[in-house]
């Protein structure tokens, strides 16, 4: 069996237009996965100054930030991502700011 490739700077550049298209600054794709899995990964396009409003994690989550930079924000705090980086998403309410036009790829194992 053949592994399927996808080119996510090429997901994420149709993401961005769509988000700069969009009332609320955002749009996504789910590159795998769904709800009928255990694993989901999403592409998420944020414009500048747009955000995810607080929310809990629906399981364990990362995200890797392809494109521009962001903020994580939970209750105590934030930390900041740019291109190439790695974070971990807080088991706890929290929010996604873009600082900048960004995109990054959300990997989310659903709880059982």
């Amino acid at each position: 069996m053949m592994a399927d490739t996808l080119s996510l700077k090429g997901i994420g550049d149709e993401q961005l237009d769509a988000a700069r298209d969009a009332r609320a600054g955002r749009a996504a794709h789910t590159v795998f996965g769904g709800r009928e899995r255990t694993l989901r990964q999403t592409v998420l396009a944020l414009t500048a100054g747009s955000r995810l409003d607080d929310h809990q994690s629906p399981g364990e989550a990362t995200l890797v930030v392809l494109r521009g930079r962001i903020q994580l924000g939970t209750a105590t705090g934030a930390t900041e991502g740019a291109e190439g980086d790695y974070l971990v998403v807080p088991d706890e309410i929290h929010n996604l700011v873009a600082v900048e036009d960004s995109v990054v790829l959300l990997t989310v194992v659903a709880r059982s």
